[in-house]
């Protein structure tokens, strides 16, 4: 039987590593999700016939094992179909915590256990360890990162939770859980409360270094998070002696970490400035030497410009993604094109909450993947392009990060916008950007701003054109 349920955890990988490879391009992405879920159903199944579990579970622990499933199957079934599309983000981030919360409580099960006359070896008993505290740090700042994306209350204000010396009271936080994990590990017999006192430094530390972190970061925190989660699965799969955690946990931290990397090489920064740089709180705009002013566009005359533009790029962000408004985009975008226009999307690589977001918005409106270009594809376009239609975004775009030496984001990699010949912001006010920066395109010569709400002022923009026959 052991070997047969290896060899259903290899095919189980293989599954994994399939649905992952198809999830790299949106045309296959949807197969790759119900390849890799195959996979894990697979994984699950198998998993009661384990070995390890049938020789301890008795018909009560599998009842309580089935329960549990359900319980917790049917709150992700209808969390993930009731969640709108602007609240993808915080879905994933709290489900991504829930994994390292998963993997924390694994370890603290094989932590608290009585092994009787075969203790664990200390390789293992350090393993278990390492993978509490990333597990817990993981599903503690993931919860933070939740809490920011939902913009609830108490997470609102990212500077009251910043003071002096903030670095070095979270490393000593983090200390102090690696200090008693080796003690716990290297002991062999430590007690409920110190085991206790491990988890609460571990917890504290995740959500500790999440809280101060700014949400124009938060993409990048997400992904980092991921990638802890799929360690600390990985680590616990090696104390539990399941293959199939151990391929899971390494396939999700190895992308996570690479997906880290590139979010952060897209800002223009490091991993490490990203965490403990805290420069979302500096872009208070004083340092933006903008000059000119605001010049409004009434969606009329914004239609007439768009109606007679040769070639269009649209940049969506997240005020695309707060009012639906891509369905009324890909709607404009074909009545373009039915005119003789080109139409393309740029896509920055951190627009919107989360890796990604602005393609899956956009691919739920059916704009076809061939339209879609990103930043290195379509920079050199806006120079040839008769209108730029920005939806919402706003850092991304900002020409500050290319010319002002003095903003925080400068030398980060934008969307060059501000090169076409005419640009039209739809914008529903007048704040800034996540970042907390001014935004110097808006005050450009070939900048006109369109105030509202995007899907209603797409709609009138619609209407306009269909006007002009």
């Amino acid at each position: 039987m052991g070997y047969l349920i290896e060899t259903i955890y290899f095919l189980t990988a293989a599954l994994f590593i399939l649905g992952l490879k198809r999830m790299s391009h949106p045309t296959t992405a949807r197969s790759g999700i119900i390849w890799a879920g195959g996979g894990m159903v697979l994984a699950t199944v198998v998993s009661f016939a384990h070995p390890q579990i049938t020789a301890h579970a008795s018909v009560v622990n599998y009842v309580l094992m089935l329960i549990a499933i359900a319980i917790g199957g049917g709150i992700a079934w209808w969390g993930a179909k009731i969640v709108a599309m602007t609240a993808m983000p915080q879905m994933i981030a709290i489900y991504n915590g829930m994994g390292g919360g998963a993997a924390a409580a694994i370890a603290a099960v094989e932590l608290l256990k009585d092994h009787g006359a075969h203790p664990l070896p200390v390789s293992i008993l350090l393993m278990a360890v390492a993978g509490a505290v990333i597990g817990a740090v993981s599903f503690s700042g993931s919860v933070v990162a939740f809490g920011k994306l939902q913009e609830l209350k108490f997470f609102k204000d990212d500077a009251k939770f910043r003071f002096p010396g903030q670095q070095k009271v979270n490393a000593a936080i983090f200390a102090g859980a690696v200090l008693l994990g080796l003690i716990i590990a290297l002991s062999h017999s430590a007690s409920g409360p110190l085991i206790s006192l491990f988890f609460v430094l571990a917890l504290a530390f995740g959500a500790m270094m999440a809280l101060p972190i700014g949400g124009a970061d938060m993409p990048v925190v997400i992904s980092l998070f991921n990638a802890f989660t799929g360690l600390a699965v990985a680590l616990e799969g090696f104390v539990l002696g399941n293959s199939a955690m151990i391929i899971a946990g390494i396939i999700v931290g190895s992308s996570g970490t690479l997906l880290t990397l590139m979010m952060a090489k897209a800002m223009n920064r490091s991993v490490s400035n990203v965490l403990f740089s805290n420069w979302a709180a500096l872009g208070s705009g004083e340092a933006q030497a903008v000059t000119g002013s605001l010049k409004p566009m009434e969606p009329p005359d914004a239609a007439i410009q768009m109606a007679y533009a040769s070639k269009v790029i649209i940049v969506p962000g997240y005020g695309m993604a707060v009012a639906q408004a891509q369905h009324k985009i890909w709607e404009m975008s074909k009545l373009l094109i039915e005119r003789g226009a080109t139409v393309k999307f740029a896509i920055h690589p951190v627009a919107g909450r989360m890796p990604g977001h602005m393609n899956v918005l956009l691919a739920e409106a059916g704009v076809p993947y061939d339209y879609i270009a990103d930043i290195d594809e379509i920079n050199e376009e806006f120079a040839t392009a008769d209108v730029a239609l920005v939806i919402g975004a706003n850092d991304v775009v900002n020409p500050a990060a290319r010319n002002d030496k003095s903003s925080p984001i400068y030398g980060m990699p934008i969307l060059n916008v501000d090169y076409a010949k005419n640009v039209q912001v739809i914008k529903r006010g007048k704040g800034v950007g996540f970042a907390g920066i001014e935004n110097a395109l808006f005050f450009a010569d070939n900048t006109r701003m369109v105030y509202g709400d995007a899907q209603k002022v797409v709609a009138a923009l619609i209407q306009g054109i269909k006007d002009l026959g």
